[in-house]
């Protein structure tokens, strides 16, 4: 190899390493180091395999707030991403509500009357 050759070599290894610590300090790659690589939601499991399917969610919804000890992150599935965040947008929106305890309570309340209607239960 030429002396050019050896530089462009070095310069390309050199960009790669430093990709990889800016991608290292990213929140998802911190997440990954902190969590063990489980949905915190369904439970799924992930190897390395299909890592990719497994992602940061920021449970206050601020993207910017990304504090190093990963208190306002969760590993989700793609799948459990998506509803969360479906959820949330409803919650925004006005047709459900978000407690305290970040479950949804059902948009249709079909049997809501029904007490009312039975009466009270004489013994």
């Amino acid at each position: 190899m030429t002396k050019s050759t050896d530089n462009k070599l070095d310069a390309v290894v050199l960009a790669a390493r430093r990709a990889r610590e800016l991608r290292d300090q990213g929140y998802r790659e911190q997440a990954l180091k902190l969590f063990p690589h489980v949905c915190g939601n369904c439970g799924r499991e992930f190897d390395r395999k299909i890592l990719h399917e497994l992602t940061v969610h920021h449970r206050d919804h601020n993207h910017d707030y990304n504090p190093p000890d990963g208190s306002n992150w969760e590993l989700l599935c793609v799948y459990c991403y998506d509803n969360e965040h479906q959820r949330y947008a409803l919650a925004e929106q006005g047709a459900g509500i978000i407690g305290e305890n970040q479950h949804k309570t059902g948009l249709n309340h079909p049997f809501e009357a029904l007490k009312g209607l039975l009466g009270e239960k004489k013994t």
